[in-house]
């Protein structure tokens, strides 16, 4: 059951349109006879054609916008489960619409079971794909992969093939002979490379992977060439391991097949959904806390000598250097020495500290509430930050990153983040970078929405803020 086939695919988008009319019917049928709502003859329950034709096409439509049946890299059964609960409830809002505008007399709770029925048939549908998955590949029937190259892409590219219910992994091919009989990810180096049109007829290969490194690439050639006449399907992993930073992208160039290792780590939709969301919400914000930082403003004024905004340097996204805008919670001069003390000995960044004397008086009560940040939501509109996301960093404690620790900087920075709702300045500062890889690796707009949330409760609580 593999998506990249299109027999598959196609079986797939006709079982999903059939149990979505189905699921309709069956809902007609439900609200003539189930004893719920008031009593309706069959005049007011029965469908016309037309009701059914719009229910499949805003279902081709929302399943085409969440790339249900096109390939991708395999996901496990909770995680297509979950995939396909959000198309049927985006599917049915949009088809609510529809009837709304169309349809009207359709009952509210035969929607409601129509509903209700699309979310268990699709969804169980996909479960027991994925059970039965796993089942094939704990017996050895998944489909058979061999992998070329036993190096660090290789094993690396192993630990993703076995971690799902799809493949089976066969083993590897590798010239280097003291790895011969070694062990990677449950399998073997099964023999060099001029070997491979005979392991693969004898273990019965489907998929051959090359996996090899790019200095080893002038031998792909020929192996290619070697396997034309073997009914495998043979794929290659670049060896740009070292140099991408997220996922790298594959596009076509008038013919020439390009990848991409700058591209971001967020997708072009979900990219618009999160730019959508930052300019309404930090719109809002700003509009009513406008009158709240002129009174702020105003008392960090009275309060100590200095201007009331605080302008820095940070770094954004892919590196960008922007000013970032911060009340004053400081004296004037707090930044110069903080500048100054660290770069000059080599010590590790200072860290926050919640008996910090250069904080003053309303600077003290401004961290704990948080409302020193709200100069940022200009940042946010103008496009500089996001209301969620990695923490946006000094550039002198950037140029001591690691290679690793700049893949933060995939995405654009925000006024709170994964690390904010999990610690804030309790936790050392070179912890936040896991933190932010993790809201990388794992970004969707609810986990933004969930960020959200969370940060109003840590915000109340003023845990970690000083």
């Amino acid at each position: 059951m593999r998506k990249q086939d299109p027999n598959v695919a196609a079986g797939l988008l006709l079982a999903d349109l059939s149990l979505t009319l189905v699921a309709l019917y069956l809902a007609a049928l439900g609200r003539l006879h189930l004893p719920y709502g008031v009593r309706l003859t069959p005049f007011y329950v029965d469908l016309p054609w037309l009701v059914y034709v719009m229910a499949a096409l805003v279902w081709l439509s929302v399943s085409a916008w969440f790339s249900v049946y096109t390939p991708r890299r395999r996901a496990p059964v909770l995680g297509e489960a979950w995939t396909i609960g959000r198309a049927v409830l985006l599917s049915n809002l949009a088809f609510a619409g529809l009837l709304y505008i169309t349809f009207r007399d359709v009952p509210r709770l035969l929607f409601l079971y129509s509903l209700f029925l699309q979310m268990i048939f699709l969804v169980g549908l996909r479960m027991a794909i994925g059970f039965w998955q796993q089942l094939r590949h704990a017996e050895g029937r998944g489909t058979r992969v061999l992998i070329i190259g036993a190096g660090k892409v290789g094993q690396e590219l192993a630990q993703r093939v076995t971690a799902g219910g799809e493949w089976t992994l066969v083993g590897y091919l590798d010239d280097d002979p003291a790895k011969l009989g070694e062990t990677f990810a449950g399998a073997a180096v099964l023999g060099p490379t001029d070997r491979a049109t005979r392991l693969i007829a004898h273990h019965r290969v489907e998929e051959v992977i090359f996996a090899l490194p790019l200095r080893a690439h002038r031998s792909l050639e020929a192996l290619v060439i070697a396997l034309r006449n073997m009914p495998v399907r043979v794929r290659v992993v670049p060896d740009l391991f070292d140099l991408a930073l997220f996922r790298a992208t594959i596009e076509d160039f008038d013919g020439i097949p390009v990848i991409g290792l700058r591209d971001g780590a967020i997708d072009p939709a979900n990219r618009l959904v999160k730019r959508v969301l930052d300019l309404v919400c930090a719109g809002i914000a700003l509009i009513l806390a406008a009158p709240i930082m002129l009174v702020i403003a105003l008392i960090i004024r009275l309060d100590s000598a200095g201007p009331a905004l605080f302008r820095q340097q940070r770094v954004g996204e892919n590196g960008k250097l922007f000013t970032i805008y911060k009340f004053r919670s400081m004296r004037a001069d707090a930044d110069a020495r903080q500048a100054a003390g660290p770069r000059q000995e080599g010590l590790q960044p200072p860290e926050k500290r919640p008996d910090d004397p250069r904080v003053t008086r309303a600077g003290r009560f401004l961290r704990r509430t948080s409302l020193d940040e709200l100069p940022q939501l200009v940042n946010v509109l103008r496009g500089d930050m996001s209301l969620v996301g990695p923490r946006p960093e000094l550039p002198w404690l950037v140029e001591r990153y690691e290679a690793w620790q700049r893949r933060r900087f995939a995405v654009p920075p925000g006024m709170t983040g994964w690390w904010q709702v999990n610690g804030r300045s309790d936790r050392p500062m070179h912890l936040h970078t896991d933190d932010d890889l993790y809201y990388i690796q794992n970004y969707s707009p609810l986990l933004d929405l969930r960020i959200l949330w969370r940060t109003i409760g840590v915000v109340l609580r003023g845990k970690g803020a000083y």
